[in-house]
């Protein structure tokens, strides 16, 4: 008998360019009048094959074509859906093996999925596209859907098709631009890459929506499942509350792949192993987040986690995405919250990742004004295209949904408000109003934070966003990009910069410190000490300490900075390495220096960053009235000439407030009086001075009484001895 094979799509499927595979592969009723169907699969790697119908009945496929193209003709009968036959195969040896046939089972999309898409607003697109685990017809296996509208063809190339691209070509969804197949039979595990046809080229591709990669430098994607025993309910369910903008809120910045490494030869501890000694160390601290470097796979473990590929897998680096929830889990269980950098301002160029995707620019601009930062060698995402503005905002909700984490802090987001970024004058693309705003990654930045909010309460977004643009941390609907913190980053530099200054030129310099105080309460700040701040030559913080020879001044340098963070308004971030006084510059490939902590010297710095998080916890003042004017005011920011600062840190209860003296110059003060609020006992609770610290164990313990002695305008003082290079925190004790 006859082929109904067309001789067109056989050549098609044989070169690896078939566009429409359905229409040659599977089921098709070829003869209404005696009910037949033909069942045709492309088999290259078997030399015979049988059509197995529900009543185990064998029907012989014919050889269509010398590639491995069969066919055969079976009875199309009323009481059995054609789907449900398998194929018999059998290879050189006579083994043989049974087997679904992909093209006999249905799309699994809907039009809903559909419209929803091309109109960006899937939110949760990742759970119909990528590689889903799916049961149809009671038949396990895995459904492929991935969007490249412009292909020719695009099939799934895998370890279980002996990486054959001609094996398992995809359907298109037309006009939506979506391909799809239903592999029956694969499972967690799984490698594969799909394989695009576009204007006579042929492209290798990882799965933009993979749930999981090989760890690098190996590219594929990896068939996942995300499913993990939860024992976070109590966090999640209070989580709110946790992370209320009133509430203490010091973040460890972590990068798990230098914070500890192994001793037996391997280059990281996985997820699992580290989250144990991660949180009892962050316990011991008394942070109250881990913010963790992206974790997103990433191609060049030197970017930091910063060019992503792989945006919805978790590093293979460090383990499996169940072993990621694991430590996740373990901080919630621990009341620790877990924050993640996330990285949608760029994406690197890299051949297997999303860069040209279908043959065109898919993802970024196309021209390069618009579509390249190269200062950095990466591409722009596209935002005004609704589906990768799409891709985009499900990625982060994504990492909230399945990851259970508190916040996603979003860098280099001046990157994208604006269009001359880094750019020469004719280098960039005005808007539609002639400006430099972008904005499409406006309304992008603006959509995410809605969403992550609506969606999510209690979560945080967090911007690293380096300029002054007004109303990043205040609401959309006032006008605002969303955020709920921003960092702080003219507060960073002008203190670092300050804190580097020999103390004999600081009084020189005193703007530098008194100058945040002017816009501290325009936007939710957080104080961050990130890992920017420790490489490129800049040295370890306690390297930029001044000081010279003399240890204890670069000590007590390093313990003034952070007991003035502490106590300055705003939320607090340190970089690890940091809270113990690390000498070396970090290194993304190797690990902290640990084995500093037998001297008493890093100790006491380790010692003090611990108690200052436990004073944060406990003092209402320095905490609940971080974004507020009323929660501070100035006692003397003028003496200069002595380099000294004093201020009063207010809770709610204006009746709760501390009193906080700072010393920038290794000169004691004795009798330096200070103007307070009330005429009563003002105990001192922090020095970053004591010996317990490291320092000389100037001060004044346990307190001064206040006098009626008017000082800066306030009719009581007290007369206080400024230890040397120090922090002094005076709380009111009333009878």
């Amino acid at each position: 008998m006859r082929s109904f094979a067309d001789l067109t799509q056989i050549a098609q499927l044989v070169e690896g360019r078939i566009g429409d595979p359905f229409a040659l592969l599977g089921p098709h009723e070829v003869d209404p009048e005696r009910r037949l169907m033909s069942v045709r699969a492309f088999l290259p790697q078997f030399r015979q094959a049988w059509v197995v119908d529900a009543d185990q009945k064998r029907t012989p496929m014919r050889r269509v074509h010398p590639a491995g193209v069969y066919e055969a003709l079976c009875p199309l009968r009323q009481d059995r859906l054609p789907r449900r036959y398998q194929i018999e195969a059998a290879d050189e040896r006579g083994q043989s093996t049974m087997m679904h046939d992909p093209y006999s089972f249905p799309t699994l999309l809907t039009e809903y999925d559909f419209y929803l898409l091309n109109e960006g607003k899937h939110w949760r697109s990742y759970e119909r596209l990528g590689a889903q685990l799916r049961t149809v017809d009671g038949v396990p296996g895995v459904n492929f859907v991935v969007w490249a509208p412009n292909a020719a063809s695009v099939s799934v190339r895998g370890d279980f098709n002996g990486w054959d691209a001609r094996r398992h070509p995809m359907r298109k969804h037309i006009p939506s631009g979506f391909w799809e197949l239903f592999i029956p039979g694969l499972g967690v595990g799984a490698n594969y890459k799909f394989v695009i046809t576009a204007g006579g080229e042929t492209l290798e591709k990882c799965d933009p929506y993979g749930f999981a990669a090989e760890c690098p430098p190996k590219t594929a994607s990896v068939v996942a499942d995300l499913n993990f025993p939860w024992r976070d309910g109590q966090w999640l369910a209070n989580r709110q509350h946790y992370q209320a903008l009133d509430r203490p809120m010091s973040f460890y910045e972590v990068h798990l792949g230098s914070w500890r490494r192994p001793t037996d030869g391997r280059h990281w501890f996985t997820y699992r192993e580290i989250a144990q000694p991660l949180v009892d160390y962050v316990k011991e601290m008394g942070y109250t987040h881990i913010e963790l470097l992206p974790v997103a796979e990433h191609p060049l473990s030197a970017s930091w986690g910063y060019q992503v590929l792989g945006f919805f897998s978790a590093t293979a680096r460090y383990g499996t995405p169940q072993d990621l929830m694991y430590l996740i889990d373990l901080c919630h269980q621990n009341g620790i919250g877990v924050v993640l950098d996330w990285v949608p301002a760029h994406f690197p160029r890299d051949g297997h990742g999303l860069a040209r995707f279908d043959g065109t620019c898919l993802y970024e601009h196309e021209d390069p004004r618009k579509g390249e930062h190269r200062d950095w060698g990466t591409l722009i995402f596209n935002y005004g295209r609704h589906e990768v503005r799409n891709f985009l905002i499900a990625n982060a909700l994504f990492w909230l949904d399945k990851y259970h984490v508190d916040g996603l802090r979003v860098d280099a987001v001046a990157s994208m408000l604006y269009l001359d970024y880094s750019r020469d004058e004719g280098d960039w693309i005005p808007n539609k109003y002639g400006g430099r705003e972008n904005s499409e990654a406006i309304e992008f930045i603006k959509e995410f934070n809605e969403q992550s909010h609506l969606q999510y309460p209690g979560v945080l977004t967090i911007a690293e966003e380096s300029t002054a643009w007004a109303g990043v941390s205040r609401p959309t609907y006032l006008g605002g990009l969303g955020f709920s913190l921003k960092w702080n980053m003219g507060w960073m530099n002008d203190t670092r910069r300050y804190m580097r200054h020999d103390p004999i030129h600081r009084r020189f310099h005193h703007d530098e410190l008194t100058f945040s105080l002017i816009y501290a309460f325009h936007e939710n700040f957080v104080l961050p000490m990130s890992h920017d701040e420790v490489v490129h030559g800049k040295g370890a913080l306690l390297d930029q300490m001044p000081g010279g020879a003399d240890l204890w001044q670069r000590f007590a340098n390093l313990r003034l900075l952070f007991g003035y963070m502490w106590a300055h308004p705003g939320k607090k971030l340190l970089f690890m390495g940091g809270d113990f006084g690390q000498w070396n510059e970090w290194y993304f490939d190797g690990s902290l220096q640990w084995d500093l902590l037998q001297w008493d010297t890093h100790q006491g710095v380790k010692k003090y960053v611990s108690d200052l998080n436990g004073l944060l916890r406990s003092e209402p003042a320095l905490h609940e009235l971080d974004f507020d004017w009323h929660g501070f005011e100035w006692i003397d920011c003028h003496n200069y000439d002595d380099s000294t600062l004093s201020f009063i840190r207010k809770a709610k209860d204006p009746r709760d407030h501390l009193v906080v003296a700072c010393n920038f110059t290794p000169v004691v003060r004795q009798g330096h009086r200070l103007g307070v609020p009330e005429g009563c006992f003002y105990r001192e609770i922090s020095n970053s001075d004591s010996k317990f610290y490291g320092g000389s164990n100037a001060g004044n313990f346990p307190g001064r009484q206040a006098e009626p002695i008017g000082a800066q305008d306030r009719p009581y003082s007290i007369a206080v001895t400024m230890p040397p290079l120090a922090v002094v925190i005076f709380k009111p004790q009333r009878a």
